[in-house]
């Protein structure tokens, strides 16, 4: 081979190892910074991981908020119709934030399946729902729906 090729052609085969080095650790790192959603339902199944960072939500249940006296800590219940998620938050909670309206907790589920929350968002006006929030609810009441037809 002459030695240019042979030159030319090591400097490809670094520029593709570089590549899908570079590559990798871009997939990687993505990996690593998302958070996914799950419903309480997904949850409750044991669908969702312990400890890893993900989102949970639905429809607050009314009477479920217990507010701590001498701190902001905060327990509160989010529903998707199938099944309850208690959430833990010390911090302010959203001025949108109340019973039977959509909010997202994010945070870490511990080993009882409360779910640790580090963010909470509220829905900002009444028509909006978040997506992940309402495709969970339709299928909740679409399998109740689907359940009471067998029944009968």
């Amino acid at each position: 081979m002459h030695p240019d090729r042979k030159q030319r052609l090591q400097i490809v085969v670094l520029i593709l190892v570089a590549a899908s080095v570079a590559a990798g650790l871009i997939i990687y790192m993505l990996g690593q910074n998302a958070n996914y959603f799950y419903t309480a339902s997904q949850i409750a199944n044991g669908d969702a991981p312990k400890d890893v960072f993900i989102r949970g939500g639905g429809m607050v249940v009314a009477g479920s908020v217990a507010r701590e006296s001498d701190s902001l800590a905060v327990e509160f219940q989010v529903t998707d119709g199938g099944a309850n998620l208690v959430v833990r938050y010390a911090g302010i909670l959203p001025d949108l934030f109340a019973e039977g309206e959509a909010a997202i907790a994010a945070g870490r589920l511990n080993e009882q399946g409360i779910l640790v929350a580090t963010e909470v968002l509220a829905k900002h006006d009444e028509k909006y729902t978040p997506p992940e929030v309402a495709e969970s609810m339709n299928a909740a009441y679409k399998a109740k729906q689907q359940l009471k037809a067998e029944i009968l």
